[in-house]
């Protein structure tokens, strides 16, 4: 099909005038016909390059997604803006998935979300085998190698997939892959003579910082960074459920709204909470490495890590969710030196001897990363495979480009000021590394410089406009939630941006923002000419007030009332643990009276009676000590009453 029938396309479902760099191309090859291979930074635009040609060829795309939450999501934003589209999955009720395939096999749908455990299965390749296919897609196509660091049994079966169907063409796409895992896919999904685009690993717009610290700077520095990103939306990455939880009470106990998110949550709280953040009705989100995989928000301000990751291509792929609207954002490793222990701890467990060899290349390489003193967009670079003719970023700590809320001090945040050096004669030229096929595009000019922190609001509108913004927000939220999706459905913030910029008195007007597509245009036209001219007669956004609640407060309110620890905990959303190790807290520092019907009189006889011998510095002796049923709970309040009574004041 014609390039001007792309753009029209492009235009009237998406909103947008022109394409990405690579997307068209890509768009082209697939429709060629010809397998393709993706290597494109989150947030690139990677979902257009197989959502637009579904649409143009009338045909049906099967995706393959690791994530029914990321399917849910995609089929709900291609639902609003007029595209056909449905995912099949274990979770939905017979006579539902029923429905589904009848429909495939009627061609209804542009486009069909699939798991590849659902692929895997004889009835469903016999079933696809009927529905009028375009292409396949595999996302996240990392996963299919061992050499991944998200590698998936379930993914390697994806192999089948050229014998199975052999005249149809098939598409990886992948956000981190280095050169051995990009051969890796190849080989596996068997592509033959694929169209290969891989993009620049540079991500100009984002702050590289690695920071090591103490347990006492960790925490008071975490708190600093967010207050510096207040009103902004933060992603903060936490290695263990335990430490998730704790890290969200830790904040409300100074008036900081966060919400948590791992893997053991009940589902509904867990896509309560991503929703909450999603809507921007909270701005903070704490989570497990589970958090984030297809996340599309992208006005995120900062990601901050609390620990060191499993490997670069981790870090990448989650301090790649930061700044995916172009816009100055900052992705900072909050690390301690005890965080390379818990690693090699976790690799130990390891027992396929291979596995573990390349879990141990990937710490060696996570820990070069944040000790070296080598620009870090240089490092990521290499280490993807890409050569960069530039040594300096002037987008990182190395490079003496660090946040003021990092300095310990005030007097040492003007020492960091002053070290900053002029950057105009070092200034990066990275350039971009598009092995497309089948020609090469020019280097890309140097990173803009880093301006000092601007919050979106700030950095897209003048200030009128932001009050605008704010209104369109608390619109956006409003509509999202009567919709049942998240607000990015809806609106991206480039768009509401573009909109206060435009303030578009007629449709043809409308239809010139940024984002805004026919379809859109046609659903919330109404309402947002409504609130332009609200606005104009003096309306602003409802200040948005979150209750702070204490934690311990409430802990302790909760326990006066008679509660079980278990019982709390299921109130709270959070693990027994959680809340013991809080209740513990408190009896050390004397807030709380110990009782010893929490832990029963034999068993905190029988604990006190080692701790009193072997000492309360360090729990593991005490456990080896003590019985097999005697919990580390148990243990730890006990420990907490020995500390307590040892810090209490003589009378």
């Amino acid at each position: 099909m014609a390039v001007p029938d792309l753009y029209a396309d492009l235009k009237r479902y998406w909103g947008y005038d022109s394409f990405r760099p690579m997307q068209e191309r890509i768009i082209q090859s697939l429709m060629s016909g010809s397998d393709v291979a993706v290597v494109m930074p989150t947030g690139g635009g990677k979902s257009l390059c197989y959502q637009l040609p579904a649409l143009t060829m009338g045909q049906t795309v099967v995706v393959i997604s690791p994530l029914i939450a990321l399917m849910q999501d995609q089929v709900a934003q291609l639902g609003d803006m007029g595209i056909p589209a449905a995912l099949l999955n274990s979770s939905q009720p017979a006579d539902e998935q029923r429905t589904v395939m009848r429909a495939a096999q009627q061609g209804a749908y542009r486009l069909l979300y699939l798991s590849p455990e659902r692929l895997a299965r004889q009835d469903t390749v016999a079933w696809l085998q009927k529905v009028p296919l375009a292409f396949f897609a595999i996302d996240e196509a990392h996963c299919i190698s061992e050499w991944g660091h998200e590698f998936r049994p379930d993914y390697r079966q994806l192999s089948s997939l050229r014998a199975n169907f052999p005249d149809k063409p098939i598409a990886a796409f992948t956000a981190s892959a280095t050169k051995r895992v990009r051969q890796d896919i190849l080989e596996q999904l068997r592509l033959r003579e694929p169209h290969k685009y891989i993009a620049s690993f540079l991500r100009a717009n984002l702050r590289y910082v690695a920071h090591q610290c103490d347990k006492k700077s960790h925490a008071r520095l975490l708190v600093a960074a967010l207050k510096a990103y207040s009103g902004e939306s933060v992603i903060v990455y936490a290695p263990t459920i335990k430490e998730v939880e704790q890290t969200v009470d830790y904040l409300a106990d100074r008036k900081i709204a966060a919400v948590p998110y791992h893997g053991q949550m009940e589902t509904g709280r867990r896509r309560r909470n991503q929703e909450r953040w999603m809507n921007d009705e909270v701005r903070v989100l704490v989570g497990t490495i589970a958090f984030g995989l297809g996340i599309n928000k992208p006005a995120v301000r900062a990601v901050i890590h609390l620990s060191l990751p499993k490997s670069i291509e981790q870090y990448y792929q989650e301090a790649g969710r930061a700044g995916r609207d172009g816009l100055p954002a900052d992705c900072v490793m909050l690390w301690q030196p005890k965080d390379a222990g818990l690693l090699a701890y976790f690799i130990d467990q390891l027992n396929d001897p291979n596995e573990k060899e390349r879990a141990w290349q990937r710490y060696h390489t996570v820990r070069r990363f944040v000790e070296s003193a080598r620009c870090r967009h240089l490092q990521i670079c290499t280490h993807f495979g890409q050569t960069p003719k530039w040594e300096r970023c002037e987008m990182c700590d190395v490079c003496g480009n660090s946040p003021d809320w990092l300095a310990e001090t005030p007097s040492e945040a003007l020492a960091v000021k002053k070290k900053r050096k002029p950057k105009t004669k070092v200034a990066a030229r990275p350039e971009r590394e598009e092995a497309a096929h089948p020609e090469r595009k020019p280097v890309s000019p140097p990173p803009a410089k880093r301006p000092a922190f601007l919050s979106a609001a700030e950095a897209s509108a003048a200030p009128p406009e932001a009050e605008l913004m704010e209104l369109f927000k608390e619109w956006r939220r409003r509509t999202a939630e009567r919709a049942q999706v998240p607000a990015y459905i809806v609106l991206s913030d480039a768009a509401l941006a573009d909109l206060c910029r435009k303030q578009p008195s007629n449709l043809r007007e409308l239809l010139g923002v940024t984002g805004i597509g026919e379809r859109k245009a046609e659903q919330y036209g109404s309402e947002i000419f409504a609130t332009l001219e609200s606005y104009r007669k003096g309306a602003r956004a409802a200040a948005r007030e979150i209750a702070q609640v204490s934690p311990a407060e409430e802990t302790m309110r909760m326990l006066a009332e008679g509660r079980s620890f278990e019982e709390i905990a299921q109130a709270r959303g959070r693990q027994v643990v959680t809340v013991v190790n809080m209740v513990s807290d408190l009896v050390e520092k004397g807030r709380l009276e110990y009782r010893v019907e929490w832990v029963g009189e034999e068993s905190h006889r029988r604990i006190e009676e080692v701790v009193r011998r072997l000492g309360a510095q360090w729990l593991k002796p005490l456990r080896e000590a003590l019985p097999a049923e005697i919990t580390y709970e148990q243990i730890r309040l006990v420990v907490a009453y020995v500390r307590g009574a040892a810090e209490a004041p003589l009378r």
